[in-house]
């Protein structure tokens, strides 16, 4: 079985983003990144899946050069390859990024059996992509999965809902975008990353294909904040009705 894991460098969460003057990107100067935290599992369950059935494992992304070290956790974490989609940082839209994964995909010397993508990425949150590269491929595509099965080129993938389950049966190769909770993401030892730092990372430009009907982005904006100043109720005990007239009639003093 052949397993691609498809990630996207992203700012760390929880990081203050602050944008640039014309409000077209992100400051970038000091902020750290990562990859989201969905697209963690994704690898752990491309990992899994193989320890499992045998093969091989695939991590790819599409980015800028430094994207380079989100590649390299996942060869540390036990990915066997890395494909780099380089970019010069400009941020691609969702149909873009899903035309140039979909065309590395078919110019593979392997056919996946499945193709995992994080269920949306931290930053844009678009949920798009996977669904747009099996579209692109022509595969069954289930999303929000955080259950997996395969057995006998069948993959069985639940999804939860309120007070229950959806179940899908799909015939292999497929692709499945996985939500956090899917599986623990196992921590790459520092050998591991040291070793990481030595594979052999092969990066190729991608063709930027927007098609017809593409969205111009206009401005970003950030939320407004609250910089109201925080007010002391009291201390101990005797801050106790305080605290029970702001929150008002929802609070049972016994």
């Amino acid at each position: 079985m052949d397993v691609l894991a498809c990630i996207k460098r992203v700012p760390d969460t929880g990081a203050k983003i602050v944008l640039t003057d014309d409000g077209q990107d992100i400051d970038t100067s000091s902020l750290g990144f990562t990859m989201s935290p969905h697209e963690e599992c994704a690898i752990e369950e491309a990992i899994q899946q193989v320890e499992e059935h045998g093969g091989s494992t695939t991590v790819l992304t599409l980015g800028p050069g430094d994207a380079d070290e989100q590649l390299r956790t996942g060869l540390a974490m036990g990915v066997d390859r890395a494909t780099h989609l380089e970019t010069d940082g400009e941020e691609w839209s969702p149909r873009a990024t899903a035309n140039a994964i979909a065309d590395a995909v078919r110019d593979e010397d392997r056919e996946f059996d499945l193709l995992f993508f994080g269920n949306e990425s931290a930053d844009t949150a678009n949920y798009q992509v996977g669904v747009r590269v099996a579209r692109e491929l022509g595969l069954p595509c289930v999303a929000g999965i955080k259950t997996l099965d395969v057995a006998d080129g069948t993959a069985v993938a639940r999804r939860e809902v309120s007070g229950g389950e959806e179940v899908y049966e799909l015939d292999l190769p497929a692709v499945i975008s996985v939500k956090e909770g899917i599986n623990e993401p196992r921590y790459a030892s520092m050998r591991a990353k040291m070793q990481a730092r030595r594979e052999e990372v092969p990066a190729e430009t991608p063709d930027h294909t927007e098609g017809p009907g593409a969205f111009e982005k206009v401005r970003l904006e950030t939320p407004a904040g609250d910089d109201s100043d925080a007010e002391i109720l009291g201390e101990g005990p005797a801050a106790v009705p305080n605290v029970v007239e702001v929150l008002g009639d929802d609070v049972e003093v016994l």
